[in-house]
């Protein structure tokens, strides 16, 4: 019996260590950097066993995770070491104008004063957000889909919007609408995911738009299943228990008013396909509609906010598919009762925000945040963009929308749910 404890523990040890050469080996091709900036000082709680003699548990030994989990962070403090031999100089900050076409003006920012009552206080004024989020987490009586199940029961595809930096143990949930292109621009400068000419990228503003959102550039959650296996679970939690996490979030009704300008209002031959004639057929009674999306704004056929609002309350939408994520709730993209974000960051404050954060993951000596633009869709144009959607609808897409509402600390906007 003793020979066989000893071979069955050898042979778990001999499996976990051929798991790490594996993933040592992924690192070193660079697919993905495994460096764990704390080691895991958790103490590991020894089980007995397994035996078929009552009492026969003087042998022992750790689970799979346990021993996974410690291999993990010794590796990792040998990856720290080797990684402060190339960290990068620091930089200047970007004197580059934001781009000024079209396109660009539209996706411009929101510069609403909602958080103008909280506290001036950066750490405090944090302090409060996280408490809102976490308190309305525990809450049971505050209820949406898919708030109690657990990190677990996420799938997959659903993760693919947890960008990770392990180089600087950094996690980063982009929400589109919500400065995400010049947030992924920085994890691209921090991760060096991606060079010009075997030249990492040092200003984010030199990366081009294209590279940003190709989903190849970035290390996202839902690809660890291909790279670790049946691993891939307790090694995104060992990193995000360790890592830092932040997303940004702003206003649900303004980012729905700036998703439809940029994607409705701009020539965008996907969406037109895909989205903007199905909507002028089903909501505008069109039967024959352009082949372009040129031909059909020269021919005046657009889709109206209405008709987007009509989407977003059809059930038919959904049964279809899950809605894009340019219009899905920050809630099902970055599952805040499901992942414990250190920062949570808003559109309206965006410039202290960014530099407060910057400033928490230490890398404001390496780069600046990108100067933002003033946009054109502020809050007080939510009354204008409403005016003509029934008052049940708007009531209907509030309670579409509530849990960022409530999630986040925005307040409800009593004026559009009203006669």
């Amino acid at each position: 019996m003793t020979k066989s404890r000893f071979f069955r523990l050898w042979l778990v040890l001999g499996s976990v260590f051929m798991i790490l050469l594996i993933i040592v080996y992924w690192d070193n091709m660079g697919t993905a950097h495994l460096y764990l900036h704390t080691s895991l000082s958790r103490p590991h709680i020894l089980q007995p066993f397994p035996s078929s003699k009552p009492g026969d548990g003087k042998y022992f030994t750790a689970s799979i995770e346990e021993i996974l989990e410690k291999l993990l962070s010794a590796h990792a403090k040998q990856n720290i070491l080797l990684g402060r031999k190339v960290e990068q100089p620091s930089l200047l900050a970007s004197s580059k104008p934001v781009l000024s076409n079209m396109e660009e003006s539209v996706r411009g920012y929101d510069w609403s004063n909602h958080d103008a009552q909280q506290s001036p206080d950066p750490d405090r004024r944090q302090a409060e957000r996280r408490s809102v989020l976490r308190g309305f987490c525990a809450n049971a009586s505050f209820v949406f889909p898919a708030k109690e199940r657990s990190f677990d029961d996420i799938p997959n595809y659903e993760l693919n919007h947890l960008i990770v930096d392990d180089r600087h143990g950094v996690i980063y949930c982009y929400v589109p609408k919500v400065a995400c292109t010049n947030w992924k621009r920085v994890m691209i400068v921090l991760s060096q995911s991606l060079s010009d000419q075997g030249t990492p990228y040092r200003d984010p503003l030199d990366i081009p738009r294209e590279y940003v959102h190709n989903s190849s550039t970035h290390l996202t959650f839902n690809k660890f299943w291909r790279r670790y296996g049946k691993f891939s679970r307790h090694l995104m939690k060992v990193k995000l228990k360790k890592y830092t996490k932040f997303l940004f979030v702003r206003d649900p009704f303004i980012r729905l008013i700036s998703a439809f300008r940029s994607k409705f209002e701009l020539e965008n031959e996907e969406f037109y396909q895909k989205f903007a004639v199905p909507m002028l057929k089903r909501y505008s009674n069109h039967t024959s509609l352009p082949k372009s999306v040129s031909e059909a704004f020269s021919a005046g056929l657009r889709v109206s906010f209405a008709n987007f609002i009509q989407y977003l309350l059809d059930p038919h939408t959904e049964k279809l598919a899950p809605f894009n994520e340019h219009w899905r709730q920050v809630h099902r993209l970055c599952h805040p009762c499901q992942i414990d974000y250190d920062f949570v960051g808003k559109l309206e404050t965006l410039d202290q925000d960014a530099t407060q954060l910057l400033r928490l993951l230490k890398v404001d000596k390496l780069l600046q945040f990108p100067p933002s633009y003033r946009n054109r869709t502020a809050s007080s144009w939510e009354e204008g963009w409403f005016a003509k959607i029934p008052l049940a609808w708007r009531q209907q897409l509030y309670k579409l929308y509530e849990a960022d509402f409530v999630l986040f600390g925005y307040p409800k906007p009593e004026n559009l749910l009203r006669d």
